[in-house]
C-alpha cells in the first residue's frame, strides 16, 4: 500500500459534538467537528490544553461516544454500535499510544507487548515488534528498568504489534525530553511510511505539525484551521 493513499477516507466525523454533564451544568468540549482521515495519512492535530484534543482522539478511537453527530470507519457507523461491538472494533482495528505509556509494571517488555497480541487477529510476533523499535536487547527488562524513552518504545511496539489500520497517539512525546521525543517521532513517521499505517497524533507542540501530510488546529472544541504540508519537514529539521 502506498504511504499516502487518498482513494477514500478511512475515518470520517460529521457534526461531532461532545458535552459532559458536571453537576447541574453542561460543559461542551467538542462543537460540530467535521473531519476525514485518508488511508495511509499521517495527520497531526494541534491545540492547547483544554481544546478538546484528547476527547476528539478518544471518539476517533471508539473509546468515547459523541453526544451528537456520526463517526464512520469505512462503511461502519461507530456511533450506532453497541459497547460490545466497539470493544471488538478497537481490539482489531485501532492501536493507541499514550503520553504516560500505560505499561504493566510487573510484566517485561515482551510480556507487555504479548498482552496486546493475544487479543489481535493477525498480530506480529512480540519479539519482531520490539526489534522494530530498537529494543531487541531489552525485551526481558521490566518497565522500571527502562528509561522513559524506552518505555515509550515498548508502548509503540505494543500498539503496532496488533497491526492496526489506525494508530492514535495522545501526546506521544509529552513526557519526554526533546531528543528522546524526536526518536519517538522518527518511529511514527517510519511506521507510517514503511507499513502504510494511518497515524493520527495529537499534541500541544505546534512544531510537530510540520511532520504530517496534513495538520489541524483545534481551539475551544472547534477546528479552526486545516492545511496540507506541501513540504513536510524531516524530524531532524524540527526543534523545541
Amino acid at each position: 500500500m502506498a504511504a499516502h493513499d487518498r482513494a477514500g477516507p478511512m475515518l470520517a466525523l460529521a457534526g461531532v459534538s461532545r458535552t459532559y454533564r458536571m453537576g447541574e451544568v453542561d460543559v461542551p468540549v467538542l462543537r460540530g467537528v467535521d473531519l476525514s482521515v485518508a488511508r495511509g495519512e499521517l495527520m497531526v492535530i494541534v491545540g492547547p490544553s483544554g481544546s478538546g484534543k484528547s476527547t476528539l482522539l478518544n471518539i476517533m478511537g471508539a473509546m468515547d461516544r459523541a453526544s451528537e453527530g456520526r463517526v464512520m470507519f469505512r462503511d461502519r457507523e461507530l456511533t450506532a454500535m453497541s459497547d460490545r461491538a466497539l470493544t471488538w472494533f478497537r481490539r482489531n482495528h485501532i492501536g493507541f499510544i499514550f503520553q504516560f505509556y500505560n505499561l504493566v509494571p510487573t510484566l517485561t517488555a515482551r510480556e507487555n507487548v504479548q498482552v496486546a497480541t493475544e487479543l489481535a487477529q493477525k498480530p506480529l510476533d512480540p519479539d519482531e515488534a520490539l526489534a522494530m523499535v530498537g529494543l531487541a536487547d531489552r525485551m526481558d527488562h521490566f518497565p522500571g528498568q527502562l528509561s522513559g524513552g524506552e518505555q515509550q518504545r515498548v508502548a509503540v511496539a505494543r500498539a503496532i504489534a496488533k497491526q492496526p489500520e489506525l494508530l492514535l497517539c495522545d501526546e506521544p512525546t509529552g513526557a519526554l525530553d526533546a531528543e528522546t521525543g524526536k526518536a519517538i517521532l522518527r518511529l511514527l513517521v517510519d511506521i507510517n511510511a514503511r507499513l502504510g499505517t494511518t497515524v493520527v497524533a495529537i499534541t500541544h507542540n505546534a512544531v510537530i505539525e510540520r511532520l504530517g501530510h496534513r495538520y489541524l488546529r483545534l481551539s475551544s472544541g472547534c477546528i479552526v484551521e486545516s492545511a496540507e504540508n506541501e513540504h513536510r519537514a524531516a524530524v531532524e529539521e524540527i526543534d523545541w
